[in-house]
């Protein structure tokens, strides 16, 4: 193919280059290893597991008060002042950690739920548009506060793309109900 026609975007369809089959796996294990993610920190959250060890690796994920604390911190003190985004800070004092005991629980049982719904691919547009709410908040506490550049996208682009791309069709129940119901055939399968 002349990189002309490359560069161009013709040949798209040409089975050459790269088939739909292909696409929809790599689709689909973004959704899941999406989902991963999000379940795991629920599940930690869940159980108060915050260490894993697997051989020669070692990580952590936040649990209930490290959410919380992390939560304060990148409001009121991140680069001394905290957040400068209007009324945010109002809002997650008065609101979100005044009834940490309730949102803590809220959060938990969310990213468990719409982690599960992207990994079995259930109602998939719509589990990833859920993910995109928690991701874009997080975005918002980290906007003013001197971050990397780059902290927050890499976690709300893929799943604003799976929000739209219909991923769980391919190795997920989605597919499974569209065989057996096309009239499903619409966001959020």
């Amino acid at each position: 193919m002349p990189v002309e026609r490359w560069i161009s975007g013709a040949g798209v369809d040409d089975p050459g280059l790269v088939s739909k089959a292909a696409l929809a796996r790599g689709l689909a294990v973004l959704r899941i290893f999406s989902g991963i993610i999000l379940f795991a920190n629920g599940l930690a959250k869940l159980t108060g597991e915050r260490n894993f060890d697997f051989g020669w690796y070692r990580g952590f994920l936040i649990v209930r008060d490290e959410a919380r604390s992390i939560l304060r911190f990148e409001v009121n003190e991140r680069g001394e002042t905290g957040t400068r985004v209007p009324y945010l800070k109002d809002f997650v004092n008065d609101h979100i950690l005044a009834n940490w005991n309730i949102y803590e629980w809220f959060v938990t049982f969310t990213e468990l739920g719409l982690g599960l719904l992207l990994i079995v691919g259930l109602m998939s547009r719509g589990a990833a548009l859920g993910a995109a709410g928690f991701h874009l908040f997080l975005a918002l506490v980290y906007l003013s506060s001197n971050r990397w550049m780059f902290e927050q996208p890499h976690e709300y682009v893929p799943v604003l793309i799976l929000a739209v791309v219909p991923s769980g069709r391919y190795w997920g129940v989605d597919g499974l109900l569209l065989r057996n119901a096309p009239s499903l055939r619409r966001w959020p399968f």
